[in-house]
């Protein structure tokens, strides 16, 4: 059975992948490392209208870090209010802030091209890059002018302010602190999809699997591909199936059923599971997993197209951006 986007619930836009962070859970694998391409008003005009027709009436708009381009992200708001399609809050990890004034300033020029929420990260993760005196200030900023905040996730206030707010701290100096489980409980304070950076950093706290295990357990196929609950629309035009960062279908193929000549990784994973995958992979292009067990099979997966990659150079629709397993 053919893989079939035919509805998309609640998603986002992807404006760039380049960031100031690099954090350890990141999905999308964003980093400093990424060229520093931000969508066009047109390419996100054409990705509102797809999202619109397939039935989803609103968005967010996420990176990356979108406010390290204001023009460019007003730019997308604008696209957005003549499509119709109302924003229900931009992603923001507070690096661009310098101070109350300009924070202020910047702000309330979004608000008056739209937008009313500001998603601020406040998180261990963010803070092994960016001071927390800057998530503050943008908190304070949004308070001043009258900005909606949407804190991700406010839990972690606390935690954040047991250290100078001024400098950055490791996930180890959070465990050092809070104690040894810390970072194993990190997943489900978080609810860190099992995709990105992810897969490597929580790797020694969860129990592995052999790889026939993996398979037999995911013989029903990967259904998740399905699931349009929380999608996504990069700034290259690729819609990521169910989370599964580094996977993707071109958005002008959402709507009908996917062709298994042009999508054979995305079809074989959704009909057979990680199995019928690994299969075709070993069979045509000679893979053998690295490791005798794993985490899940996502991290068997990512393994599999990363190699596809790096090192056969396959250039394939269904694997892009490529810079997903180039500029970790």
């Amino acid at each position: 059975m053919s893989l079939t986007i035919e509805r998309l619930i609640s998603g986002g836009l992807i404006t760039n992948y380049y960031c100031s962070s690099a954090c350890r859970h990141c999905l999308y694998r964003c980093s400093p490392r990424w060229p520093k391409d931000f969508i066009s008003p047109d390419k996100a005009a054409a990705s509102f209208e797809i999202i619109r027709d397939l039935g989803c009436r609103h968005v967010h708009i996420g990176g990356g870090e979108p406010l390290l381009n204001p023009e460019g992200l007003i730019a997308v708001l604008e696209a957005a209010a003549r499509s119709g399609v109302p924003i229900d809050y931009v992603e923001t990890n507070s690096s661009w802030f310098t101070n109350h004034d300009a924070a202020c300033a910047l702000l309330t020029r979004l608000i008056a091209h739209g937008l009313d929420t500001l998603l601020v990260s406040i998180s261990p993760f963010h803070n092994e890059h960016i001071p927390f005196y800057k998530v503050k200030g943008v908190i304070e900023a949004c308070h001043q002018i009258g900005m909606a905040l949407f804190p991700w996730i406010a839990d972690f206030y606390h935690d954040l302010s047991m250290f100078d707010e001024r400098a950055t701290h490791t996930l180890e100096e959070y465990r050092a602190h809070f104690g040894e489980t810390y970072m194993e409980n990190l997943p489900h304070r978080y609810s860190i999809a099992p995709g990105g950076r992810a897969l490597e950093t929580f790797d020694p706290f969860v129990e592995k699997q052999t790889v026939a295990e993996l398979v037999e357990e995911k013989a029903g196929g990967c259904q998740e591909l399905a699931d349009t609950s929380h999608f996504h629309i990069d700034l290259y035009g690729n819609y990521i199936p169910g989370m599964c960062a580094g996977l993707s279908i071109k958005k002008e193929d959402l709507g009908r059923p996917l062709d298994g000549a042009d999508y054979p990784l995305i079809s074989r994973l959704y009909d057979g599971g990680i199995g019928a995958l690994l299969t075709y992979a070993a069979a045509a292009y000679g893979f053998v997993p690295l490791q005798a067990t794993y985490a899940t099979e996502c991290q068997l997966c990512y393994e599999i197209r990363r190699y596809l990659v790096i090192e056969r150079g396959i250039r394939s629709r269904e694997l892009e951006p490529s810079g997903h397993y180039r500029y970790d």
